[in-house]
């Protein structure tokens, strides 16, 4: 496959993901607009996130800090976050296991 071809999915006000699909992970690639906001959430579900570009504010079990590019982040499960594009940001995250929700 090619990220070229998959259609990319607004799955909150902002943030706009291309989604990979494996049987125990998903793997999104967003375009996150300035400003766009993700409300702080937690899920069963192991993440890490990678800021590939732009700066993004990002809070962890109540810590919050600013991430630019080549900063990994892991977050374990059910553990509360949420974030902020300070800039346009392009992010990738990868999920395990897999978010139904997004497929």
């Amino acid at each position: 496959m090619n990220l070229e071809n998959i259609p990319s999915k607004e799955i909150m006000p902002g943030y706009h993901g291309k989604m990979v699909h494996s049987q125990s992970m998903t793997w999104v690639f967003w375009n996150v607009e300035e400003h766009a906001e993700v409300p702080e959430h937690h899920h069963v579900h192991e993440q890490i996130m990678h800021v590939v570009e732009g700066s993004f504010e990002f809070t962890l079990g109540g810590e919050t800090k600013i991430y630019g590019p080549g900063d990994v982040v892991i977050i374990p499960s059910n553990i509360p976050h949420g974030g902020k594009a300070l800039t346009a940001c392009r992010l990738m995250d990868i999920f395990s296991p897999a978010r139904e929700e997004y497929k």
